[in-house]
């Protein structure tokens, strides 16, 4: 085997040929299901050289037996799938004819780092950009610290349209929580803009734990999703004013002295401000506002303030222009009731003594570049708490990434390296993406599918699957650490990003850039994992042997913890955004969907609800297994039947959509249910159709990012733009 086809997944690898692994009768190892941030444990059974089963670990703290179809089906399918690339490719002619050339590793590493090297040397260091999913995994830690060997700190990530509110508005109140941490102790479980039983089998199955033990479930969603239908309270407010009734909540809490006094005056700052602000959103004022019966608000706040309750969000408040100001609505109100670290609330994340997770890497003092080129990322003068050196994951503003493409302003961006991401289809304004990517000087894309993304790239590199590839993550609901384990070696020469980046750091070392190395100082993944573990005494063998590891931690522990804001506390009064000249505390901000003139509702009668989560699917990947296109073959739309009465369509046929700030258009199929509201058009994203021809794949027909705009208006936190509430136009097919 030619040197560069040997992986670097250390002992695993070295002791096991892919020649031995065939000739195995069977192994069966402890690993995790990274295809979603839910992180489901499981026992990979190996047979032949290719996986025949997985099992629920049902021993594992953090997923306790769950495990969804996307795992099972999906996973395995996506690496033995037969269109699966294996090889780097040349492209052959011209961009987007779809013509390649099989090439050696070194020859496509040689040429990636060659180009971003002319690249940098014609338009300088920060003309370089990589885009990935984010740096939850380790694809993201690898993308942006090769970026900075190169001496730019622009990369994106997707996290701006999903989670990134959540984050930010948990980072600056203080908090530090995640998402229902302790479902199984609770007897109250909120439930905001997630739908679990899709997007979360984990959550779910612990939700269904606790109604079946006696807790009262609330959700409040404007869709009918099975958590709705499970519930005890269902409150159904107006796309976009999910804010104001958290903020009725609060003053019915805080009228009635049902707040916690004492984690009030010991931890809150801010306090008397927030009850100034939440006072005139009385439960009659919300439900003006949001649709939903005043009682059915206070009986939410009634239940949620005798607790334990647990917090459960989810995209349905995060990516629009109102996003952190909602979050902060809830978050706030966990911490004023008392629902902060304590069996049956949220539960803080609790890591183990020394171990480092992948966010805080990119913060390390020694893999920084200099403040005065960090201040210079794309979108940090206007989004410092997102992008650049004070931002969450220091990653770029994505639409100014784009514009900064086709502009040149504030600078050149001219080459890009994207890589575990299908942006042409996850970024909204579809053919303004393309136009970038066409546009660029230089374009490598590294993937396991012939995306619309990797049609427009000049060089394809193959990718490992997490059944190749070891990666090691914290669970916060466990709480726990878990491992990817391969369980076999990589198909044809498919290689991790992780060793992508360091055979690149390799050859900048060679071309005279000895400073790279600074950047990727581990020569393996093995050594980079237990860098991670660093002092925390938990034995990677066992870790490996069990898949995950449990470790011990305190709740309420808050003088030994802190809070990592200004004060010092949680602030319910935020000196950060106060800094900035935003408003410092929550509020309810209403957006182009309910704050339509006459003359808009007229020409854009409807509003366009995105990011409905499908079982088969995860965000724009399995598009190409027959199994999820069974269950889900086309981009559906939900309409209320006396929606689809007044358009004259009905289940299965198909309609256009125009929103009212994008040229596009997207054609969806009708559903036509009582499950969405009057006058919504609901439905998912991430729709491609593999067969249909290149370079789109139907990106530019069936996408709903063809139909919205990137460059509306935009969260003043983190940037993140509308995409959901958005005056729309229904129009027959």
């Amino acid at each position: 085997m030619a040197k560069t086809q040997v992986n670097d997944l250390d002992a695993i690898f070295k002791i096991f040929s892919y020649d031995r692994y065939m000739k195995t009768k069977s192994t069966t190892v402890a690993s995790t299901c990274w295809e979603c941030s839910t992180h489901c444990g499981g026992l990979f059974t190996t047979e032949q050289g290719r996986v025949t089963g997985i099992t629920p670990n049902i021993k594992h703290p953090a997923s306790r037996g769950a495990f969804c179809v996307k795992g099972l089906r999906g996973l395995p399918e996506l690496t033995y799938h037969p269109d699966r690339i294996l090889r780097p490719m040349r492209r052959k002619g011209k961009r987007g004819q779809g013509n390649w050339q099989t090439i050696t590793w070194d020859e496509a590493l040689d040429e990636m780092c060659e180009k971003f090297l002319t690249v940098q040397k014609n338009y300088g260091p920060l003309s370089l950009c990589g885009a990935v999913s984010n740096a939850h995994f380790s694809r993201g830690v690898s993308l942006a610290l090769l970026m900075r060997a190169f001496g730019s700190p622009n990369w994106m990530m997707n996290q701006d349209l999903c989670g990134g509110c959540r984050a930010l508005s948990d980072k600056i109140t203080g908090l530090n929580i995640n998402n229902g941490e302790d479902i199984e102790n609770t007897q109250c479980a909120l439930i905001v803009g997630r739908n679990p039983s899709a997007a979360d089998p984990t959550q779910w199955l612990a939700i269904k734990r606790a109604k079946k033990r006696g807790a009262k479930i609330i959700t409040i969603d404007p869709a009918r999703t099975q958590s709705a239908v499970i519930s005890d309270l269902w409150l159904q407010p107006k796309l976009g004013t999910d804010a104001s009734i958290a903020l009725a909540m609060m003053n019915w809490i805080i009228s009635k002295d049902l707040y916690d006094h004492k984690f009030v005056k010991d931890w809150c700052h801010g306090f008397q401000d927030l009850t100034e602000r939440v006072r005139e959103y009385t439960p009659e004022m919300a439900a003006q506002i949001s649709g939903v019966k005043a009682q059915d608000i206070i009986t939410a706040a009634q239940w949620y303030a005798k607790g334990p309750s647990t917090f459960i969000s989810g995209h349905g408040i995060d990516a629009f222009s109102a996003g952190v100001q909602t979050y902060r609505s809830f978050h706030t109100m966990v911490a004023i009731s008392g629902n902060l670290d304590r069996v049956g609330g949220n539960r803080r994340i609790k890591k183990p003594a020394g171990f480092t997770n992948y966010i805080e890497v990119l913060h390390k003092p020694e893999f920084r570049l200099p403040i005065e080129i960090e201040e210079k990322t794309i979108g940090a003068d206007r989004f410092p708490l997102w992008a650049g050196p004070k931002g969450w994951q220091t990653a770029c503003h994505n639409p100014s990434v784009i514009n900064a493409v086709l502009t040149g302003k504030p600078y050149p961006v001219r080459a890009m390296y994207v890589t575990g991401v299908n942006i042409v289809v996850t970024y909204p304004n579809t053919k303004k993406t393309i136009r970038a990517l066409k546009s660029l000087d230089y374009l490598c894309v590294g993937t396991h599918m012939m995306t619309p993304t990797a049609e427009f790239a000049d060089l394809v590199l193959p990718k490992t699957t997490g059944l190749e590839d070891e990666e090691i993550s914290l669970e916060a609901n466990g709480p726990c650490l878990s491992v990817v384990q391969p369980s076999h070696p990589p198909l044809g020469e498919a290689r991790s990003d992780f060793w992508i980046a360091g055979e690149i750091i390799k050859r900048l070392e060679r071309r005279g850039h000895e400073q790279a190395r600074s950047f990727f100082p581990w020569k393996t993944k093995r050594e980079f994992n237990k860098y991670l573990l660093g002092d925390s005494g938990i034995n990677y063998d066992n870790l490996l042997k069990k898949g995950y590891s449990r470790f011990n931690y305190e709740l309420g522990n808050f003088s030994q913890d802190g809070f990592r804001t200004s004060t010092g506390k949680i602030e319910l009064f935020s000196e950060t955004l106060n800094a900035l000249g935003l408003d410092p505390l929550p509020n309810f901000t209403a957006t182009s969907g309910n704050a339509r003139n006459r003359e808009l509702i007229e020409q854009f009668p409807f509003l366009l609800l995105t990011g409905a989560r499908e079982k088969a699917y995860h965000h724009s990947r399995f598009r190409e297994q027959a199994w999820a296109r069974k269950v889900a073959p086309d981009p559906w739309v939900q309409l209320h039947p006396d929606t689809a009465s007044h358009l004259g369509v009905k289940t299965d046929d198909w309609i256009l959509i125009e929103t009212c700030d994008n040229p596009g258009k997207c054609r969806l199929k009708v559903k036509v249910t009582d499950e969405t509201m009057k006058g919504i058009a609901r439905t998912g994203m991430g729709w491609w159709y593999p067969e249909a021809p290149g370079p789109e794949h139907g990106a530019l027909d069936i996408n709903v990012n063809a139909a919205l705009s990137y460059d509306g208006p935009k969260d003043p936190v983190t940037g993140s733009s509308d995409i959901r509430g958005i005056p729309c136009r229904i129009l027959p097919v």
